[in-house]
């Protein structure tokens, strides 16, 4: 019997390992591509990989500096909805607690004013603040990292062209241990690397201009990568899915069904640029922002890299998301719908704009059929639509408005149940409880 037990402990102790071993060995962030990587002096036009696109090189310092810093994305975080950009103070809702992003304008007391090249260099790549204390991931400095000085420095500068702005940073609410920031440093031996890009020298600059902009710059796989148990970016399944503040960032590897294999070139360049792509939907959420105050300010060449970028990622099939249904029938395709909450107020609230096919009365953009978050089983980001409703990026005239306001949790679950079901491939069944978790984020 103890002999039994001691091989049990140790087949435990094994499967343990394993498991942590499987977290903290992970691939590099564009190892899939084979290949050398290089020293960016080494590489042929290095420099044209980093920075600003050739065609903006010639224009003055801070326009390339701003140029950067959208590149990056630091304003949807570092901006409170209402308050003043990059002045801080927007929540985080995360299973440990609520964490608030900093004032990252060049106010000497509460902001960044203070800071020297170093210690903002050491901030971004290491995630270590000036004094000591370190920053929680949420801040993305394991794909930070990979930013090269200058352009971290060219950040820094534009930062500090902008007005200072005096508003105090607010305490995050974590309990122990996850208060503990210490903790982090060990985090960070395990999942950042502290090391710069390197391009891959067998793949041409348009392709290693996309790695920069994707793995590094854009933090695209931030949302769009799943965690694993430590909450890093689980890399074994890159892009296969994520999610961030109560949406789900879909699964943008090659995979014809539940992926973007299926897009053309133009469908993700247009929904990149523009945060609409006609028959695939609009970008809404945390998406919606990313568009409007980042990808929507990038040059065509920088958005064609990422689409080459993004066309190499391996395919990976994410299972609990089905083929999106076709064009819906004018009356319900499925007779046993019993939902008379959710039928009710789709004839009263959504059919006027997006009309009983699902087709959109007005505008594409209106179309429910084909489109993902519509397809999705768990309708999270349906009920975030109807919550939160959603703008054009970067015009803020809204494509449908906030119903937070006029409906209940028990109805904003109806009328998602009933849209899932009505144009989905799969009906929903997402209950009050989690719309009501859904408003807090």
């Amino acid at each position: 019997m103890r002999r039994t037990l001691l091989l049990l402990a140790g087949a435990i102790l094994v499967l343990i390992a394993a498991i942590i071993g499987r977290m903290v060995f992970q691939p590099g962030p564009y190892s899939f591509a084979g290949g050398t990587e290089v020293d960016l002096a080494s590489y042929p036009n290095g420099a044209a990989l980093t920075g600003v696109p050739a065609e903006l090189a010639s224009t003055d310092p801070r326009a390339r500096a701003e140029y950067v810093t959208r590149m990056a994305d630091c304003e949807a975080c570092h901006t409170a909805k209402g308050g003043k950009p990059f002045a801080g103070g927007r929540p985080f809702v995360l299973p440990f607690g609520t964490i608030y992003t900093p004032n990252i304008t060049p106010d000497p007391e509460t902001g960044i004013g203070k800071w020297t090249d170093a210690q903002f260099l050491k901030a971004v790549h290491q995630g270590i603040a000036p004094d000591g204390t370190r920053f929680y991931p949420a801040f993305p400095y394991a794909s930070y990292t990979m930013l090269t000085d200058a352009d971290v420095l060219a950040i820094k500068s534009y930062l500090f062209s902008l007005p200072p702005v005096k508003q105090a940073n607010k305490s995050n609410t974590f309990g122990f241990p996850f208060n503990q920031r210490w903790l982090m440093g060990i985090w960070s031996s395990f999942f950042n690397s502290d090391r710069r890009f390197r391009p891959i020298r067998e793949r041409d600059a348009a392709w290693n201009r996309g790695a920069y902009l994707v793995e590094a710059a854009g933090h695209c796989g931030e949302c769009h990568t799943p965690r694993n148990l430590m909450q890093a970016m689980d890399q074994h399944n890159k892009f296969a899915g994520g999610q961030a503040e109560g949406w789900n960032a879909y699964n943008i590897t090659g995979d014809r069904t539940s992926g973007i294999g299926g897009w053309s070139d133009a469908e993700i360049a247009a929904y990149l640029s523009t945060g609409h792509a006609p028959g695939r939907g609009v970008a809404s959420g945390p998406m919606s922002e990313a568009v409007g105050l980042s990808l929507s300010k990038l040059t065509p060449s920088d958005i064609a890299a990422i689409v080459t970028y993004l066309r190499t990622v391996p395919a990976i099939r994410s299972d609990r998301l089905p083929q999106p249904a076709g064009p819906a029938p004018a009356s319900p395709k499925l007779a046993s719908i019993d939902n008379p909450v959710g039928k009710r107020m789709f004839e009263g609230n959504c059919a006027s704009c997006h009309a009983w096919t699902g087709a959109g009365a007005i505008f594409d953009e209106a179309r429910l059929t084909g489109v993902r978050s519509v397809n999705d089983p768990t309708a999270a980001n349906v009920a975030s639509m109807i919550l939160n409703g959603a703008g054009q990026p970067g015009t803020g005239r809204p494509y449908m408005p906030s119903f937070a306001a006029a409906y209940s949790d028990a109805e904003v679950a109806a009328v998602a149940n009933y849209v899932t079901a009505r144009f989905g491939a799969k009906g929903s069944s997402i209950t009050p409880k989690e719309v009501a978790e859904l408003r807090r984020n």
